[in-house]
């Protein structure tokens, strides 16, 4: 769907952004990772014009968007900023219809599409529509940005850190809604954001970049486990423990359990992932919890003591 091909951005004598290549396939999202000015920002601005590269090619669904016009090629694009860029004497519903009446919509076309994102996004039509933005909370501007971006039904989807002026619990209670979200699943997504557990909850791959280089991209479980350099290793040391508990499932540390003979044991869905089976733990009665591998169907009865220490054997597993 997205292929960018060996894409550079100078300035002066900076770089930058150099030589960057990558791919996103259609329905998947791509995270734009790493620390402030390592490109990530200036990369997704060039995938919709508003930056040009100075070298590279830029494919979108396999046409090079430098032959198409930056107008007409960004109303197939949704873009979400991080503070959303609502115009503040629009309504709500003036807002998100902005570019469905450069596409020539009709008015009940347009009504009926607002108030279906409205209530998709948790905000009730008939109290938000003729609101102003000044009358909502940060959340909720976030909510409405990111329905004007679905607003067209676009098939690709640019986030500019769309939750970084959020408060950690608002932030964290819209990246849950994100993921509920039936119309997010269907888009072809590339998002920055400098938040590693946002990267680690909302991508399929993450791209990790630093001095406008590309230093690995894979998938969260590739660049915790399998790094392919020492950025790549130390970038996550600070956060380790809870982002490999929550990218191992307990499929992956299946062989390394010891069982715990107990009775009463609250089940733990089958896709959890140990960071989750943990808070069962800490929440169940019994501090026993009965886990099913996925591929079998055979269970165990595990505590707190059997989780760790089979997070532990798996750990070393993996580098000998």
């Amino acid at each position: 769907m997205i292929n960018v091909q060996g894409i550079s951005k100078y300035y002066n004598s900076v770089k930058a952004v150099n030589k960057v290549s990558f791919e996103v396939k259609k329905g998947q999202t791509l995270i734009l990772l790493g620390p402030s000015g390592c490109g990530k920002t200036t990369t997704l601005r060039m995938l919709n014009r508003l930056i040009e590269p100075s070298e590279g090619i830029i494919k979108l669904d396999g046409k090079d968007i430098s032959n198409q016009q930056p107008e007409i090629l960004r109303r197939g694009i949704g873009y979400v900023l991080q503070h959303t860029g609502l115009f503040p004497h629009y309504t709500v519903a003036e807002n998100i219809a902005i570019v469905p009446k450069l596409l020539n919509w009709d008015k009940q076309k347009i009504e009926k599409r607002s108030a279906e994102l409205l209530e998709k996004l948790e905000l009730e039509p008939g109290k938000y529509l003729h609101s102003y933005p000044g009358a909502l909370s940060g959340g909720q501007q976030q909510r409405v940005g990111l329905a004007r971006a679905l607003m067209a039904n676009p098939p690709v989807l640019l986030m500019d850190e769309p939750l970084g002026a959020l408060d950690p619990i608002t932030r964290s209670n819209i990246r849950q809604e994100f993921n509920r979200l039936d119309e997010l699943r269907e888009k072809t997504i590339v998002m920055v954001t400098h938040d590693i557990a946002e990267a680690f909850e909302l991508g399929d791959n993450i791209c990790l970049m630093n001095h406008g280089i590309i230093q690995q991209i894979g998938t969260p479980y590739q660049l915790l486990f399998e790094p392919q350099n020492s950025f790549v290793k130390d970038f996550f040391n600070e956060q380790r423990l809870q982002l490999e508990l929550t990218v191992l499932s307990i499929a992956d540390v299946w062989g390394h359990l010891s069982e715990q003979k107990h009775s009463e044991s609250t089940m733990v869905s089958k896709g959890e992932n140990l960071w989750e089976v943990l808070d069962s733990l800490q929440r169940s009665g019994s501090n026993r919890v009965r886990v099913n591998n996925p591929a079998s169907g055979e269970q165990k009865v595990i505590g707190y003591r059997e989780l760790m220490t089979a997070y532990s054997d798996f750990k070393n597993s993996v580098h000998e």
